[in-house]
């Protein structure tokens, strides 16, 4: 039985190969190319475990270690880093160190998504992405209007960018310098291609989440719409791997930093070392329950998000408001039923 490891980079992976005994059995570079791992591979013993460093590009990395017979262990970089506490830093010796951690079984892992859910991922993941384009065109549509103070055309239009907007918007380019007139146009023009690409995208992706149960539980929650549920759906994949709601709350972000010593405990802001996407899917949901507490005062969110407001304002409220559709969706996707509003015991203020 060996024990293997890959430092891997854009270009190369550095790997190093020991056996049981901690012998150094191979240490060498490897071009980046398909089938250059897999044939590397296939010189050792299958079944073994392959570490390997969570990269922009591990995704073929990893198809290539399961081809080999190989068992692939995605490592928690920063983690990694952390535990080996390296003071020199070099390919060779980061190999080394997985290896290290392997052998001391201490090894930080996460997770590995199927080759479907991988592939299903991109969908919501370049809806965002197009998504945050159609921003940065409207703020900078909006910002050429407002250089040359044409905003009160739009005074009385709620939006710029529907019918009525559209045809003010052909007005007020005749009155800009043609240079600019030119460059509305040009961006314009862009926005719509990026919103017919975002309609195309949210097509295919009602054919292929539409259908799923876990969708239509998530779709329960309040502040969860179709696009949220895809989000969150596809970036949860087994909700089995979560031991525990809190546990689904921390690795999504909803959770703040704490500090506690000496009988005194600060919390400071949400986690970043999370996963990106479920992020901002909660906190999305969070900002709907803000825009609409008033208008549903009887839901338990927007009686939470209130009351939290109160006392620490808005972002802070945002997030607490997150943190409990989370913990739901751990509740909704185990139990597979759908959301309920939460009953409160009540319980004597003097009670202690």
């Amino acid at each position: 039985m060996e024990i293997i490891a890959m430092d891997s980079h854009k270009h190369y992976s550095q790997v190093c190969v020991q056996d049981t005994k901690g012998r150094f059995l191979c240490e060498q570079r490897i071009s980046h190319g398909r089938g250059n791992i897999f044939d590397f591979l296939t010189r050792w013993k299958q079944g073994d475990s392959v570490a390997v460093e969570t990269i922009g590009n591990w995704y073929w990395i990893v198809d290539e270690i399961e081809a080999a017979g190989m068992l692939p262990r995605l490592v928690h970089a920063h983690k990694a880093k952390l535990m080996l506490g390296a003071v020199n830093k070099t390919d060779k010796l980061d190999a080394r160190g997985l290896n290290k951690l392997q052998f001391a079984g201490t090894l930080p892992t996460v997770w590995i998504p199927s080759s479907d859910i991988r592939d299903k991922r991109e969908l919501p993941r370049t809806r965002m992405v197009f998504a945050n384009l159609r921003t940065r065109l409207k703020n900078r549509i909006h910002s050429v209007i407002d250089k040359y103070g044409w905003q009160n055309d739009f005074a009385d239009i709620s939006d710029i960018f529907g019918g009525k907007g559209r045809e003010q918007m052909a007005t007020t380019i005749k009155k800009l310098p043609p240079e600019t007139a030119y460059t509305l146009k040009c961006l314009l023009k862009e926005l719509d291609e990026v919103c017919e690409q975002i309609e195309r995208i949210e097509k295919r992706m009602k054919k292929t989440f539409g259908e799923t149960e876990e969708v239509k539980r998530l779709m329960t929650l309040p502040g969860v719409g179709f696009i949220l549920a895809a989000v969150i759906a596809s970036e949860l994949g087994d909700i089995k791997r979560f031991s525990s709601p809190e546990c689904l709350a921390s690795y999504s972000g909803m959770t703040p930093r704490v500090h506690s010593s000496g009988g005194k405990t600060r919390y400071g802001q949400l986690r970043n070392d999370v996963n990106h996407y479920l992020k901002w899917a909660y906190s999305e949901a969070g900002n709907s329950t803000a825009v609409n507490h008033k208008r549903l005062p009887a839901r338990h969110v927007s009686k939470l998000y209130s009351r939290i407001r109160s006392r620490v304002g808005h972002a802070k409220a945002v997030g607490a408001v997150g943190r409990h559709l989370a913990e739901a969706s751990f509740w909704v996707l185990t139990k597979k039923v759908d959301y309920k509003e939460p009953k409160l015991k009540s319980f004597s203020s003097t009670a202690i």
